[in-house]
């Protein structure tokens, strides 16, 4: 990929935060909204918490297999049509979660949003790092402002989908469905009012220059963050709920998360611009980690807002601080195929971690030891990151 010779946008800023709209749409309604439906699902459709996190692994299995096609269908089709295309492939899909309670049509639906997800989150992540290029003192700060964007779904949703489910009683997750699909949509129109193409190009050589061996202790990194974030945001709100938590306390710690992400980019502005490494990674995710065994010392209130917080904070910059990793130790024209490499770590890592935690929770009958697990994830993540060294630039010559 070659970088543009301008700007596509004399506004960087206002273009970031509208492709994070992809994101939002993808992940923070598309993939985390999930977990504030999935306890009324679970008892109205008579789930297991195995058959529960089913949902989410099946969803970052679509993730999955839109992350390792992401570069060649960007190189096919375009910026343009690659995050329009997979945010409508997210809303139909969504769409069909509120039509049937069938467990395969959902499956089918969950399977859909993640390679919508993955489509929109890739080019839209690859498409940012060009656009700062020409503003490099800003680069990182611009860059979370992308990564920041699911937290307007996580926020929104969280105001929508616990007060809708106590308005309607039992049984009325479809419901809410039809809810966040009416707010995807118009989360997804400001993608087809603003240019979002871009001079950049890929080459034909540049899949050859990444090689995975020097970053292989940071993909694994990465791959433990993928498990342990997301059993965390797949099964605290049936956390909170077993807690005695109603639709008020619900809102709030799901709102808490989200409205964290809006700080992101100043907090860990000065950690992102590291480049030492993977240790702007390992700190976040430290901290996140930190954020995540916070339940373990109580339930009450005050501990889980706390714990949502710290963990919302610092969730949303691991990935920035990946993107920035990309972006200190690889030249422009490897950045799609790098961050598609680090999205298929994170997504092996997401794909096992759901199901994973619901067997444990339906073995050991308590979701206290999967939050347990999700902890112990993260906190293995943040030492890998740690242990990532720079990597040469004499390994990434393009042949």
């Amino acid at each position: 990929m070659h970088a543009p010779d301008r700007p596509p946008n004399p506004h960087p800023a206002r273009l970031i935060l509208t492709l994070s709209l992809a994101a939002t749409v993808g992940l923070g309604i598309g993939r985390f909204a999930y977990a504030l439906v999935l306890p009324d699902m679970r008892e109205d459709l008579g789930w297991s918490y195995s058959a529960a996190g089913f949902m989410n692994t099946i969803n970052a299995v679509g993730y999955l297999v839109g992350a390792l096609v992401a570069s060649r269908l960007i190189q096919r089709v375009g910026w343009s049509a690659a995050i329009r295309g997979g945010t409508l492939a997210c809303v139909a899909a969504l769409a069909t979660c509120a039509l049937s309670g069938n467990f395969v049509a959902l499956s089918l639906a969950r399977l859909v949003l993640g390679l919508g997800a993955a489509a929109g989150f890739v080019a839209g992540g690859a498409l940012a790092a060009t656009i700062v290029q020409s503003q490099p003192a800003r680069a990182n700060f611009l860059l979370s402002l992308f990564y920041a964007g699911p937290g307007i779904g996580i926020l929104s949703s969280g105001l929508i989908a616990p007060f809708t489910l106590q308005y309607f009683g039992p049984g009325s997750w479809w419901i809410v469905w039809w809810a966040l699909t009416l707010l995807s949509v118009a989360m997804t129109i400001p993608l087809f009012l603003i240019r979002i193409e871009s001079g950049a190009r890929f080459s034909e050589g540049s899949h050859a220059s990444f090689a995975i061996l020097p970053v292989l202790i940071y993909l694994a990194g990465y791959f433990l963050f993928g498990a342990g974030y997301i059993a965390y945001m797949t099964f605290m709100i049936a956390y909170v709920r077993d807690g005695g938590g109603g639709a008020a306390a619900q809102a709030a710690f799901w709102s808490l998360i989200g409205l964290s992400a809006f700080v992101t980019p100043w907090a860990w502005r000065g950690v992102l611009a590291l480049d030492r490494g993977g240790l702007a990674t390992a700190i976040i995710l430290g901290t996140n980690a930190l954020g995540a065994a916070l339940p373990m010392l109580g339930h009450s209130p005050a501990w889980l807002a706390i714990s949502a917080v710290v963990f919302g904070v610092a969730f949303f910059a691991v990935v920035g601080s990946t993107t920035a990793f990309v972006r200190f130790n690889y030249p422009p024209e490897v950045w799609p195929t790098a961050i598609a490499a680090m999205t298929i770590s994170f997504g092996v890592g997401q794909t096992l971690g759901p199901i994973v935690v619901g067997a444990v929770t339906d073995a050991l009958g308590s979701l206290s030891y999967a939050l347990n697990v999700s902890a112990a994830l993260l906190a293995l993540g943040a030492v890998a990151a740690l242990c990532q060294r720079k990597v040469g630039p004499a390994r990434q010559s393009v042949p």
